[in-house]
């Protein structure tokens, strides 16, 4: 089995995008796994923009001390990203729902306003 593949084999621990937002205004960190692109159009204010694809090269810019939540547009890119992060080490847990499920708990967002004039 490939190393890349068995991150979404398993399922990682979980929380809704509201215990997220309260995890978050306890210290959490949010930990976005989306593309640059996806990222540019709108993100979480305060998290971290580490795409998948290096996530493992970057994970030890992390912080060890906090609960870092994994994020995405769906939830599944980040569901292996936070069984990544467990694997080496971190108290990690993906936040299911991503971006929709954040957007209807109430959460906030960032992100350009132009897009469409361009």
């Amino acid at each position: 089995m490939s190393t890349g593949l068995r991150h979404y084999l398993r399922r990682p621990p979980a929380v809704s995008a509201v215990e997220a937002l309260r995890l978050v205004a306890e210290g959490a960190l949010i930990v976005d796994v989306r593309r640059e692109f996806e990222w540019r159009r709108t993100h979480i204010p305060g998290a971290v923009h580490l795409p998948l694809e290096v996530l493992l090269d970057r994970c030890p810019e992390l912080p060890e001390e906090r609960l870092l939540i994994t994020f995405c547009t769906g939830g599944l890119r980040s569901a292996g990203a936070a069984n990544l992060l467990v694997e080496n080490g971190f108290d990690a847990v993906n936040m299911s729902g991503g971006l929709i499920q954040w957007r209807a708990a109430g959460g906030a967002l960032t992100g350009r306003s132009r897009e469409s004039a361009e």
